[in-house]
């Protein structure tokens, strides 16, 4: 039933709140679409295991090659032209919101400060810290010696570098131990392959020395002169060397070869300054190479043997090494072992495991130990003087947050930065005297405009899943806001790899929730919120979980009239977005839209492929397709495998034709695979950056054009048109 509010003062009357607006959906709106883009079928069959496949839309896979070529082959014109098809419709069907994506982008980008600057902080004679100029889309990367009064000096413009290319992304930077020489990586594709270039600060110059095909990152020996850097297989894009490069030379040498396809890799230095660590790591192994920073044409040796699922990360301390483990330890423990001795045979337990809490790192200090930890779904953190051994938590007073250790490269004090943020407070950033046990605010992230928290409240809930499991909810909205089943509600999850989506603070959702929407983060397992378990439920055999929890999560905060299936609306990306179209398959009637960015949704044919980017190294999160028993269960929940005859909600799906982490045929060959099938008359639509890859857009800005067209897809089938 549509509501129908004036658009005058009248309407602030109503309500203080929700924006002028009408409630209704797209199905009950008359409007003519224009006709939709139908894709070429060309079946390729598929077989394996006695199964066969067929692939309709199998066609759209493009190389690198293929898709930056001048002068563009039969099969990348018809790709291209076919994308390029889908994102005229897209504009077409959403033209006349084209006013209200001008206003969502020019209120989540008015409520950036843009001349700002982050919270300086103190690392080997310097104060860095990063500001940004009005009007500019990327950063600007200073520091000043000795004092904050002393005269700055810029490291890099990211502006500048920026300078004709479409798109720019800024690697890991490092500065040489005597503050001469900046490594910094770039790059200009978004392909996440990089350059590492060499800046000599004394002269402003650049080195002829380039690094090509890095992860972006490296560390530096105590000479001054030796940079160890990580390159990739350029087929499927995983890190697989270690190089030793000094700087004047030609020639490298490779120090270590990663052979097995399923880990990734990379290089630090200690926050100690005393060791290089090269780390490998699979879903279920971690495994370290270290080598003495002033040794550095010496040979790294092995931490421990590699075992067998058995993850750890370490940090160098004194005369020793920490270990956080889950070695007989599912939520992990703290362990400790001589530098000279760092074998597991000889590892010795400092905190032991808990069943109801999970260790996620720690931060080392001269005199102090921080633990990180999680309980009840919120992160906890936990100082323990190394002297004295007496321990305290930090108290951050609300029922749902976010906190976190900062930037904190000095060794020798005592005082911890660390962040903290919640669905209603700005990203604040602390200085904590640990000794004192005091605490100073550094910043707290202006919202221009204005935004005052006590607006807005949060709310933790538990909605029952389908096998009995509790799983936890973040909710907020503005004050006013009825629980009667008619107001629109986002709910959002990723559920994979162990990421946990805490609840934290984002300035561009208040243009949601000044027009009368919900927020709701449903922490579903496949993440960590509730310890490592949580994860072990979410992964391979017990995939599935994440798909129901995720319902249930939907269905219970219908049945508790926070909203309704009319105006319930899905997001996630990456392998939210397979969560995305996994549930638009198996509960399509609980949701009104659903928006799916950068969506792995092809899930058996893409972890066949071993020569698509990262495909190895995932085998331990969703399995081995050539194994018959995963094959199975990854076919039946696979988002592209499982598109049916039926209803679907509304849907807006966003890709990035030079996305390496997500190939863009996946987003697309669905979207033209739910065209052929879906019995509906709702809205599908398909929008395709051919500049990006897996973030989107780079710069501090144009990102959010996306973010608009999303808000203004969910907030027009709400009917609310400004």
């Amino acid at each position: 039933m549509k509501k129908a509010f004036i658009l005058t003062s009248i309407c602030l009357l109503i309500s203080v709140f929700y924006a002028c607006r009408q409630t209704a959906t797209t199905s009950q709106t008359p409007r003519t679409l224009p006709p939709a883009p139908i894709a070429e079928e060309q079946d390729s069959v598929l077989q394996i295991h006695g199964d066969t496949r067929v692939d309709p839309y199998f066609w759209m896979r493009l190389t690198d090659e293929q898709k930056t070529a001048e002068t563009p082959d039969n099969q990348t014109k018809r790709t291209l032209d076919y994308l390029e098809a889908e994102n005229e419709y897209q504009q077409k069907v959403m033209k006349h919101t084209d006013s209200l994506q001008s206003k969502l982008y020019q209120e989540i980008v008015g409520r950036i400060k843009q001349t700002d600057e982050t919270v300086p902080y103190f690392h080997n004679g310097y104060w860095y810290n990063t500001r940004y100029e009005e009007g500019k889309e990327y950063q600007i990367i200073c520091r000043r010696k000795g004092s904050l009064e002393a005269k700055e000096e810029v490291l890099l413009n990211v502006n500048e570098l920026a300078e004709g290319h479409d798109y720019y992304g800024l690697g890991g930077w490092s500065i040489s131990p005597d503050n001469k020489i900046l490594a910094y990586g770039e790059d200009v594709v978004s392909r996440r392959i990089y350059k590492i270039r060499f800046l000599n600060l004394e002269t402003g110059e650049l080195l002829p020395d380039v690094l090509e095909n890095t992860t972006g990152s490296g560390a530096w020996a105590n000479d001054n002169q030796t940079f160890f850097y990580t390159t990739k297989n350029k087929t499927s894009l995983l890190s697989e060397k270690i190089w030793r490069h000094k700087l004047g030379t030609k020639k490298d040498e490779m120090v270590y070869h990663e052979k097995d396809p399923s880990y990734y890799m990379g290089v630090y230095r200690s926050k100690s300054k005393k060791y290089i660590i090269i780390w490998s790591s699979s879903t279920l192994v971690s495994d370290y190479q270290i080598l003495k920073t002033d040794n550095p044409t010496g040979q790294f040796k092995s931490f421990s043997p590699r075992g067998t699922e058995h993850e750890y990360s370490i940090d160098h301390f004194n005369d020793k090494f920490y270990i956080v483990t889950n070695w007989n330890a599912k939520n992990f423990r703290l362990m400790e072992t001589p530098e000279h001795a760092t074998d597991k045979k000889n590892w010795k337990e400092v905190i032991p495991h808990r069943e109801d809490v999970m260790l996620s790192y720690i931060s080392l200090f001269k005199d102090h130990l921080v633990v990180a930890e999680r309980k009840n779904a919120l992160r906890q953190l936990r100082i323990i003087n190394q002297k004295t051994k007496e321990e305290h938590y930090l108290d951050f007073g609300e029922a749902a947050y976010t906190a976190n250790v900062s930037i904190n490269p000095e060794f020798d004090t005592n005082i911890l930065r660390y962040s903290y943020s919640s669905l209603t407070t700005p990203n604040s950033t602390f200085d904590y005297n640990m000794d004192e046990k005091t605490k100073e605010l550094k910043k707290q992230e202006e919202v221009v405009g204005g935004h005052n928290p006590k607006d807005y409240k949060t709310e933790r809930v538990f909605a029952t899943a389908t096998d009995g499991t509790k799983i936890p909810m973040s909710i907020v909205y503005k004050n006013g806001y009825n629980k009667d089943g008619n107001s629109p509600l986002l709910l959002y999850a990723y559920g994979s790899y162990g990421a946990t989506i805490d609840p934290r603070f984002s300035s561009k959702l208040l243009s949601l929730l000044d027009r009368g929407f919900v927020y709701a983060i449903a922490h579903i397992r496949g993440g960590q919120s509730m310890g490592r378990q949580w994860y072990e439920d979410g992964k391979m055999f017990k995939k599935k979980n994440t798909f129901t929890d995720f319902i249930d999560c939907g269905k219970y905060l219908i049945a508790n009239k926070y909203t309704s299936s009319k105006h319930l609306y899905a997001q996630g990306g990456s392998a939210g977005g397979l969560l995305m179209g996994a549930v638009a398959n198996m509960a399509p009637e609980t949701f009104n839209g659903i928006v799916a960015g950068v969506p792995f949704v092809d899930v058996v044919s893409t972890m066949l492929d071993e020569t698509i980017p990262l495909t190895t190294n995932e085998f331990d999160e969703w399995g081995n397709p050539k194994n018959e028993d995963s094959y199975k269960y990854m076919l039946s929940y696979s988002p592209y495998d499982q598109v049916a005859e039926q209803d679907y909600p509304h849907m807006l799906v966003t890709t990035g034709l030079f996305d390496s982490q997500v190939q863009y045929w996946e987003p697309a060959k669905w979207v033209a695979k739910l065209r052929d099938k879906k019995t509906d008359n709702n809205l599908l639509l398909l929008q395709t950056d051919m500049e990006a890859g897996h973030g989107g857009a780079s710069g501090r800005f144009k990102r959010y054009k996306r973010t608009a067209l999303e808000y203004a897809f969910m907030l027009d089938l709400e009917g609310i048109v400004e």
